[in-house]
């Protein structure tokens, strides 16, 4: 199965502008419009699509480890470490070095020269939206004439900078039309399923998201972990295990819109916030929506609070409305759930966790069959982390 990797890529980065909004008051969009400005800068500059891409994708991902790390060192070099996963052209320091500027007053010192026109192009950029917010800003010759003078950006990001950015793309930056406008600038980037950079950006994604609470810095990649050792054990191909994996690394990543006083949360959630809670579901749905390709994998990611009875959410389906792989995602949600450490409950061994699962197979709410199966495959796993599928892949 071929996917369109850079509209999984933008359903990630749009999560992860709500988490920079949410940390240090990030505009909307901000990483979407920040790739876009540097694929339009970087296009003029002569290079390839695919020096382009790989660009873009390190501007929609330039403050990954922002949930992991908020102090800037720290932040860009996990940054880069992060981007590394994705194995792009020539990316050497882009993400590392973003914060730098020209006369040597950034992160690390570095002047001009001293680190890569990525770099460049995402730093000038970056600063530029978050001290003027491209999206509303009016005046654009003033604010072109003050962008060459400022010291910090080199001198062809500013020349870069001034040859593309007119009234015009300053209009397609605005969150009305900034989707179109990266679907028409960025280049696209087609991978299989069973590629190892499929699997590596869903390993991206889950850290992404585990980070945003610290009683959840396993969740998404223990999931992911176990979906793929399911998938093994249910003898699937290696397309089939990269798809649930996907599902698995995808399916809290409405959860990045959650506010973290209520995710880590030591006592009951009132009504409200449980309510809350459950809307993590419907913004995973809404985040994976119409990306050509992946309608089975938004299902399973989407359907893991659904409950054999009808009870769960967000839909109330039944089992004869859940498939196969939404009733094991779900099983599996669980069994990490119960078994990690918590606000109100302490780690659990497998000895521990599945008498839980068990009482809830009996009274209708799970897949009794997976829940055996999670019974024979997963004691072997007692209280360790399941290694990542790269490592077997």
């Amino acid at each position: 199965m071929t996917l369109r990797l850079d509209k999984i890529i933008y359903a990630i980065a749009a999560a992860l502008d709500i988490v920079e909004s949410q940390f240090v008051g990030a505009t909307t969009n901000h990483g979407k419009r920040i790739a876009v400005l540097c694929a339009a800068m970087a296009r003029h500059l002569g290079l390839s699509d695919k020096e382009i891409s790989a660009i873009a994708t390190c501007a929609l991902f330039h403050d990954s480890a922002l949930t992991e790390a908020p102090d800037m060192p720290r932040h860009c070099e996990l940054g880069q470490r992060n981007i590394e996963l994705l194995s792009l052209t020539n990316i050497d320091g882009v993400v590392l070095y973003h914060h730098e500027h020209a006369d040597g007053g950034g992160i690390f010192n570095k002047k001009e020269g001293e680190y890569p026109l990525g770099a460049e192009l995402i730093a000038i950029a970056d600063m530029l939206d978050v001290e003027n917010n491209l999206q509303r800003l009016r005046g654009i010759d003033t604010f072109l004439s003050k962008a060459r003078r400022d010291n910090r950006f080199t001198k062809r990001a500013a020349y870069a900078l001034t040859a593309v950015l007119d009234a015009d793309l300053l209009e397609q930056l605005r969150d009305d039309n900034i989707f179109a406008t990266a679907e028409r600038l960025i280049p696209a980037w087609n991978v299989n399923a069973d590629d190892e950079v499929f699997i590596n950006l869903a390993e991206l994604a889950a850290r992404i998201i585990d980070y945003k609470s610290e009683f959840t810095r396993k969740h998404t990649s223990q999931i992911a972990n176990r979906a793929w050792v399911m998938g093994e054990f249910y003898g699937y191909s290696r397309d089939e295990k990269a798809s649930l994996y996907l599902a698995a690394a995808l399916h809290d990543i409405g959860k990045l819109a959650t506010p973290t006083a209520i995710l880590e949360k030591p006592g009951k959630l009132t009504d409200e916030e449980f309510s809350i809670i459950k809307d993590h579901v419907t913004n995973t749905q809404a985040m994976l929506y119409g990306i050509s390709g992946l309608e089975n994998i938004r299902a399973w990611a989407g359907n893991h609070h659904e409950k054999l009875d009808g009870t769960g959410y967000p839909k109330g389906l039944t089992g004869a409305e859940l498939d196969f792989n939404s009733r094991m995602l779900a099983c599996i949600d669980i069994y990490q759930a119960v078994s990690e450490p918590r606000p109100y409950h302490g780690q659990r061994s497998h000895e521990e966790t599945m008498p839980i699962l068990f009482n809830m197979s009996e009274r209708g709410f799970i897949d009794d069959a997976i829940v055996r199966d999670l019974d024979k495959i997963m004691k072997q796993y007692s209280l360790q982390d399941v290694p990542k599928p790269i490592n077997n892949y």
